[in-house]
């Protein structure tokens, strides 16, 4: 449900003033969308993500950078392979969507290719909006949406996503396509980068979905998403159909679980900002004043990482151990609580955590050869 203007507003300024004086808002794409729904009890990463923070700039600043980034070849090999993809009107695109995911319709001869171009980012998700719902009524043609953008509500805050295509089959289902210039080598690609472009489609499905959801009656948005790669080592297209339910589920899951904007922003002292501008102790107690939840996990997926495991290890919590440990040892937080738990020297014995570190102690200092600390017997 959309917020009510005057306390929209209101949520808007205080999230440009976390940002700083004349900072321009970085956009959510789904790819951040996706690592932000893995890790929905970061209030850290909801805030700073809701506030448009550059988290790369931010991560700099304090004296922690990031190693994310893509080469600017990279990037422009990236684009000449979405370039030669989509020429022609997308007519090898279209191709691949007949051959992989909607061999019972007609072969796209002539597809329709709207244009999408609008002022500002709401203004052109009501023109997506709006050429979908044509799309969708015209039955038997095809349609491409080329970098169509569109809207999804993030904890209370609108994120804009604009997926590289959307695909209107003639029977007026609606198809995300995602081209990638890593390589499909005999058919198949490294499993990492497919699960995450998965994941980042799945984010695009759930946008489809609201916007379907509108329409009477409602088209069907397809799980089953096209991922567009080079074959082998050449920059000839090819193509595979990614079954996404699983994502999809995931993370429209965890994207429920998130704490709203507004909340964690009442709860900062008044003044906070995160300026990358600011001098690194003003900027580090700013961030700090937002409690973050790390793991080993997040060094894949967050610009912030290495400053948070950096303050994750100093403090001796053991989420910097991962999310599996963390959940084996109950009310014991710290690794120091730990270790004095394993040697006797505090715990409740009849915890099972307690009791199976004790265990685990006795048991290593027998395979050493040494004797074991009287309270672990």
């Amino acid at each position: 449900m959309p917020l009510p203007r005057t306390r929209g507003t209101a949520l808007r300024h205080r999230l440009a003033e976390l940002r700083g004086p004349d900072v321009p808002a970085k956009a959510l794409d789904a790819r951040a969308l996706a690592a932000l729904a893995a890790n929905p009890g970061c209030k850290r990463r909801a805030i700073l993500d809701g506030a448009g923070v550059d988290k790369a700039a931010l991560a700099s600043a304090l004296g922690s950078p990031s190693a994310f980034g893509q080469s600017q070849f990279a990037f422009t090999r990236g684009n000449a392979f979405e370039a030669k993809v989509k020429a022609d009107g997308g007519a090898e695109l279209l191709r691949l969507v007949h051959e992989k995911l909607d061999r019972s319709a007609e072969p796209p001869a002539d597809a329709r290719v709207p244009e999408l171009t609008a002022t500002g980012p709401e203004g052109r998700t009501a023109r997506t909006a709006l050429a979908l719902r044509e799309a969708t009524e015209a039955p038997g043609e095809w349609t491409l949406l080329d970098h169509p953008m569109l809207a999804l509500d993030v904890a209370g805050s609108p994120a804009f996503l604009e997926p590289d295509a959307v695909v209107v089959h003639p029977d007026g289902s609606w198809t995300v396509v995602e081209i990638k210039s890593f390589p499909m080598l005999d058919g198949s690609a490294d499993p990492a980068k497919v699960g995450a472009a998965a994941r980042q489609s799945a984010v695009y499905v759930l946008a489809l979905e609201q916007i379907a959801a509108r329409l009477d009656p409602a088209p069907r948005v397809r799980h089953r998403v096209l991922l567009v790669c080079p074959k082998d080592f050449s920059n000839l297209p090819t193509a595979s159909a990614v079954d996404v339910r699983k994502q999809r589920a995931v993370t429209a899951r965890q994207l429920a679980r998130l704490t709203r904007i507004e909340d964690i922003a009442d709860t900062l002292p008044d003044g906070v900002c995160f300026s990358p501008e600011l001098p690194a102790a003003d900027l580090t107690t700013a961030v700090e004043s937002v409690p973050a939840t790390y793991a080993p996990e997040c060094l894949s997926a967050c610009e912030l990482a290495f400053h948070c495991r950096a303050r994750s290890r100093a403090s001796g919590a053991v989420t910097s151990l991962g999310r599996s440990v963390r959940a084996e040892l109950g009310d014991l937080t710290t690794v120091e609580g730990v270790l004095s738990a394993a040697r006797g020297e505090s715990g409740d014995p009849d915890d099972p955590a307690v009791a199976a570190l004790r265990r685990a102690a006795r048991l290593r200092a027998e395979a050493l050869g040494t004797k074991a600390v009287a309270a672990c017997r």
